[in-house]
């Protein structure tokens, strides 16, 4: 017997949960070494677990090639299989008579999938804890030195200067309006957070997590959300930007299957950012705030609700306030998202376009291919150092 985080394993378990490592190495997302590793991965994935799931591939196959893969009766393994899609460890699709089968990548399943439900089941309860502390030591290193972020700054609607300038993958409403399948999800970091004991927990909404297409029809299929109107989709938007999130959406052009509305309590980027002083949270969108000193009253409601910490009162001349202050932008840290813009009482903060436009990949497979040139870069770099 050894222990790991508390946990009498057998070595025999050890081994099991070794192997599985070993695969989730081989996605995109891999698990780096921290002695918060394998707690996390016990409180995922039952022994038995972890043996079924080694040598699943990520892509999708048939339920007969892989129940030929494991040597089991296909009725068994679908029983099994289906199980875990509804955990969001197993990504199941069905088309027509058809059905096939992946596994989710670790980043997926940790810090997404089963926290996405309204109330998680007792098995992923017990993930939260460990796989905080594997957050906070290891889990994510492998986003510091990448410029492409998973989801990019979209402003809130109607707090961008001149609309008719906006591009569409930056419109936020005409985005809703192009889908044809919406669903909200409760928020997978928030959610996280309130799961365990020893974190924090925020007083923002919980079920604003949108997603859209493909990936909102698994959510639905596997009870991890429900499905909402177009309408609906934008009163939720709306409460967000109330509430003061930021509007984060899948960071490519085509094919955008998310928008999250993050705080930053709780979101993993922004965690990222500022408590393991990562360069960035989100990529940053192409506007920036711009003040109106001559009408700002230094009521500090822009400080309070900046998600960066980009606005500060100072000492102005001009000034037409009792206190002598106005509010003052820091525009290295802005990222454009109009949290400020949104509820400024005298409207003196608008969202104003940047002098050069920085596109986002194009879909899926450039921000891909952005995400691992980045990262041999890194591993080249801390190789220098050796």
């Amino acid at each position: 017997m050894e222990i790991y985080g508390g946990t009498m394993l057998d070595r025999s378990d050890k081994d099991i949960y070794q192997q599985l490592i070993d695969w989730l190495k081989k996605a995109w997302w891999g698990l780096p070494d921290s002695k918060h590793l394998m707690p996390t991965i016990e409180s995922f994935y039952t022994p038995e677990e972890a043996a079924l799931l080694t040598g699943i591939p990520f892509s999708g196959r048939s339920l007969e090639e892989l129940a030929e893969m494991k040597g089991m009766k296909p009725k068994d393994l679908a029983r099994r299989l289906d199980a875990l899609a509804q955990r969001a460890a197993v990504w199941r699709s069905q088309k027509g008579d058809s059905i096939r089968y992946s596994l989710n990548d670790s980043f997926f399943f940790f810090m997404r999938g089963p926290y996405w439900a309204e109330q998680p089941d007792e098995a992923s309860k017990k993930t939260a804890k460990p796989l905080n502390k594997y957050f906070y030591n290891g889990f994510m290193d492998q986003f510091r030195e990448v410029h492409a972020k998973g989801l990019r700054t979209i402003p809130i609607d109607k707090t961008v200067e001149d609309p008719r300038r906006i591009l569409p993958y930056e419109d936020v409403v005409k985005f809703v309006d192009s889908q044809d399948y919406c669903t909200v999800s409760f928020c997978p970091c928030r959610q996280r957070k309130l799961l365990d004991p020893d974190s924090k927990v925020c007083d923002h909404p919980m079920e604003v997590c949108l997603h859209f297409g493909r990936l909102g029809h698994y959510i639905v299929e596997n009870d991890l959300g429900r499905e909402i109107s177009r309408e609906e989709t934008k009163e939720i938007l709306k409460q967000s930007a109330e509430s003061g999130l930021v509007h984060a959406i899948s960071n490519w052009q085509k094919g955008a299957d998310t928008i999250c509305n993050c705080c930053t309590c709780c979101c993993l980027f922004f965690e990222a950012y500022h408590v393991l002083k990562h360069h960035k949270s989100h990529d940053l969108s192409n506007y920036r705030v711009r003040t109106t000193p001559e009408t700002c009253k230094a009521c500090g409601l822009c400080v309070d609700r900046c998600p960066m910490d980009a606005l500060r009162l100072e000492d102005s001349l001009k000034a037409t306030n009792k206190t002598g202050k106005v509010a003052v932008l820091a525009p290295d840290k802005c990222i454009g998202c109009g949290v400020c813009v949104y509820k400024c009482p005298t409207q003196s903060l608008i969202l104003a376009r940047k002098e050069e436009t920085c596109d986002p990949p194009m879909d899926v497979r450039e921000w891909m291919t952005r995400w691992y040139e980045d990262k041999r870069g890194a591993e080249k770099t801390d190789e220098s150092l050796i």
